[in-house]
């Protein structure tokens, strides 16, 4: 069942779903709206193997900027935060997607899922479009809709990007 305005507003009240910074336009008619936080990583070109698995430095496929916009280049893949740090309770998890008004300029978000028991600032992955297009920080950016489950989950999220801050990059368990 996706939660309305009404029941996001209760759950925001009690402090079981917790959204900070939240705006007066946060909570929507069937979800939430997320802002553009103040930094991104851009993915490099590179010709050196990222390799999963192997010794690899992670933050040399990355370079990293902080401001109040940025200008997303024709098909260039950037990692972006959002401003506001949420908190799930193991009842709830969500789907992350763009604003349609984003979209609608060829922006493209891969699908992204926060798991019931989740904290922390969310990291997406934004592809550019056809053209430069330049994203400010606060802007309403993505949006999220909330499920409950038919049961709280068993165990809560607790994976690697528990308590992230900032854009996290990916993190791999190495052999």
């Amino acid at each position: 069942m996706a939660l309305s305005d009404f029941d996001l507003e209760n759950y925001i009240r009690a402090k079981r779903l917790v959204i900070n910074p939240i705006h007066q336009d946060t909570v929507r008619e069937n979800g939430v709206d997320l802002r553009v936080g103040d930094n991104i990583a851009r993915l490099k070109k590179r010709e050196k193997l990222f390799d999963t698995k192997g010794d690899v430095e992670v933050e040399d496929f990355y370079a990293f900027e902080r401001g109040d916009a940025f200008i997303i280049q024709p098909r260039e893949k950037v990692l972006i935060c959002t401003m506001e740090y949420v908190e799930l309770p193991s009842e709830l998890m969500g789907f992350v997607e763009l604003r349609s008004t984003f979209a609608r300029c060829g922006l493209l978000l891969p699908p992204t899922i926060l798991d019931g028991g989740f904290k922390g600032q969310i990291t997406l992955e934004v592809e550019g479009s056809s053209f430069p297009i330049k994203l400010y920080c606060g802007d309403r950016f993505a949006h999220v809709v909330f499920l409950k489950l038919a049961s709280p989950i068993g165990k809560p999220y607790a994976g690697r990007y528990q308590g992230q801050t900032g854009v996290t990059l990916p993190r791999f368990n190495k052999k």
